[in-house]
């Protein structure tokens, strides 16, 4: 979504907002403009009264009082979140959207974990946006909405769809900030390059596998971070056989579709050693020999929703310039069943010597990023997160309500705990205990095998696995994201609509910036 020039300041409103002078409201269809303007909800007296914001009162005033006039017809319907479109109040904006605010001072709520204020933004940009988006506006301006950052951040996410193979596409309107102040402009450039991001991933979970092999994933990342910042590198599979990345390798077995490894570079902080993260690329997971049911399968083109968080991520590391060193390494494959694919039972070695029995060939995630964590070790990093669309135990535990963390760093999660709350794309812990590791890692024949012995914990289990191949003494995140990969079974992210969500990106940026602000 670009950002328009036009960008307007409110002490400057009445160049933008000028007064009645003729009458355009019968303006050329592509003409149309509109606005979102915001109210708060305030009780006086046990009522509900609408409190306009700074913006909404000046837009009041230059259109000689006709939005307050207006307002208290409908002072009702206009709740937290929802929108109310008027038309003809001003001849330069044709269609206004008020849109609700809730309570002016809301705060951080400790039991829901999250930043109150930041979301109820969001999801007021993002209602304001469609009510005018619906009525077929193409030139939106949004005012800050008390915070630039979320409100274009919830603009841009809310405008957003997935139309990629529509013959017919619908038009996507263009979104501008009416800025208060001159300050909220690179508030308002950062919460689009965020959203941006997070299109970026949901565009790339929801591309068809067909069209999005690791072959051709490799391609497009390659024009995408195109960037004097990023270095790219993509390994094929002789590269992986040198690297004696078996467990990769193994997952690949059954494709016809060779396997690809990523390795991303961006150095901006110096000498430092860098950050690693690793995303899950599987960019279709058939189950393997142990195959999936066939309700649903088609979601698992998203199984590389890892792969695309990471390299959304490092898209906006780049275009915010934040100054670390990040590396990136995305393992991609294909899952298929064949007969030339891995068999319940069958022992392969890893990167870092450790023998596996694969058990179950539908838990292959764990393995291609056994084998990533292992070569990980390479760069000494000051911390490794991997994230993926690791198990469907996740989705039981937690539904699309957060995203899993297993970690050996309080330190660590108590940040990523905290930019979670403020993105409004929340992270709950989960425990590291040798009791899941004993159910993996005990055996007779082989080191470790892919699936736990007991009944539950998959998720719990799955993670004591992947422990076993992190670099010795290095702090380290595993983030599962099954369970917010797509698509929404419910509304609780309105401003994410249909289809995958590219969660949990903006939350990952923010826990990268924060390590510059430590």
């Amino acid at each position: 979504m670009a950002l328009s020039a036009n960008c307007l300041k409110l002490e400057k409103f009445s160049r933008c907002i000028r007064s009645p002078q003729r009458n355009r409201f019968y303006s050329s269809q592509n003409n149309k403009k509109g606005i979102v303007l915001g109210v708060y909800n305030e009780k006086s007296e046990n009522e509900n009264k609408l409190v306009l914001t700074p913006a909404s009162e000046k837009f009041n005033e230059l259109s000689q009082g006709k939005l307050l006039s207006n307002l208290k017809f409908v002072e009702s319907e206009i709740k937290e979140g929802k929108s109310f479109v008027f038309w003809g109040l001003h001849e330069d904006y044709q269609a206004v959207a008020i849109t609700g605010l809730g309570e002016k001072n809301k705060k951080f709520n400790p039991l829901e974990l999250i930043d109150s204020k930041k979301e109820t933004i969001r999801l007021a940009a993002a209602a304001g946006c469609a009510a005018l988006k619906n009525a077929g506006l193409k030139n939106i301006s949004v005012e800050s909405l008390g915070d630039a950052e979320a409100s274009a951040e919830g603009s841009i996410l809310g405008t957003w769809k997935f139309q990629e193979y529509k013959t017919k596409k619908d038009d996507i309107p263009q979104v501008n900030i009416c800025l208060e102040n001159a300050t909220e402009k690179d508030n308002w450039n950062r919460g689009v390059i965020k959203a941006n991001a997070q299109n970026l991933a949901r565009k790339l979970a929801d591309t068809p596998s067909n069209l999005l092999t690791p072959t051709i994933f490799s391609q497009q990342i390659a024009e995408i971070l195109r960037s004097e910042n990023i270095k790219i590198e993509v390994h094929d599979q002789e590269w992986a056989k040198k690297e004696e990345m078996n467990a990769f390798l193994s997952v690949s077995k059954g494709s016809v579709e060779p396997p690809k490894f990523l390795e991303l570079t961006y150095n901006k902080g110096q000498n430092e050693k860098p950050y690693v993260l690793v995303g899950k690329g599987v960019t279709f997971d058939a189950g393997g020999i142990s195959i999936k049911p066939s309700t649903s399968m088609d979601h698992m083109r998203a199984d590389m929703g890892g792969a695309a968080s990471v390299t959304a991520t490092l898209y906006a590391v780049d275009k915010l310039q934040i100054p670390v060193n990040l590396k990136v390494l995305i393992p991609l494959v294909e899952n298929m069943p064949s007969g030339s694919a891995i068999k319940p039972g069958d022992v392969i070695k890893a990167k870092n010597g450790k023998t596996i029995c694969v058990d179950n060939t539908d838990a292959e995630g764990r393995l291609i990023l056994a084998d990533a964590l292992s070569y990980s070790s390479k760069f000494s990093p000051k911390w490794v997160l991997d994230i993926a669309t690791l198990t469907g135990a996740m989705s039981v535990a937690l539904g699309s309500g957060a995203t899993g963390v297993f970690t050996n760093s309080d330190h660590l999660f108590n940040i990523l705990q905290t930019v979670s709350s403020s993105t409004g794309d929340r992270v709950w812990r989960f425990p590291l205990w040798k009791h899941y590791l004993d159910q993996v890692a005990k055996n007779d024949a082989y080191d470790l095998n892919n699936i736990g012995k007991g009944r539950g914990g998959g998720s719990c289990t799955a993670a004591a696995f992947l422990k076993e191949f992190v670099p010795e003494n290095t702090e380290w995140l595993h983030l599962d994201m099954a369970g917010v990969m797509g698509p929404q079974p419910d509304s609780s992210m309105p401003y994410l609509g249909k289809g995958m969500t590219g969660r949990p990106t903006r939350t990952l940026i923010e826990f990268i910036a924060a390590q510059k602000k430590m």
